[in-house]
């Protein structure tokens, strides 16, 4: 069978570390998520309405996730479309968990869902699932700045 195209960069931490710390003036939403993860597939589509919603404000959703090398074909591919995701998506691969995890946020156990909400002056860091409301509710506060 011929490989799915893959519609995403692959990026150890070195080179997702500028992607987590942008200073463009944006809102940025950041989930790290894996196809693996119940509850993050359950709560995807609300990252998903966020992009959609906010783009106009300036909110960018980065959708990082964290599946097995081995299953970027198998399972993360086909998930992106069949799901038909248009929030940007990368996949993080760096096995170094003990420099990574704390060096994203000190508090992070490294259990996913994760989400990240920042701009240039804040950063709010959530290690726990979302319903929309509940995230549309976080990303206010940065929207009024």
């Amino acid at each position: 069978a011929e490989k799915p195209e893959r519609q995403f960069e692959v990026y150890d931490y070195d080179g997702l570390e500028p992607l987590i710390n942008k200073e463009d003036g944006k809102v940025h939403v950041v989930n790290f998520w894996a196809t693996w993860c119940a509850p993050c597939v359950k709560e995807l589509p609300h990252f998903e309405t966020l992009n959609k919603k906010y783009k106009d404000q300036g909110v960018e959703v980065l959708l990082v996730s964290l599946d097995f090398p081995n299953k970027y074909d198998t399972k993360l591919t086909p998930f992106i479309e069949k799901n038909k995701l248009q929030s940007e998506v990368v996949a993080f691969d760096d096995v170094d968990q003990n420099r990574w995890i704390p060096a994203i946020n000190e508090e992070w156990s490294g259990a996913i869902p994760a989400t990240i909400i920042y701009d240039s002056e804040n950063r709010k860091f959530y290690e726990k699932s979302f319903t929309l409301e509940e995230l549309e509710t976080e990303l206010k506060p940065f929207l009024t700045r």
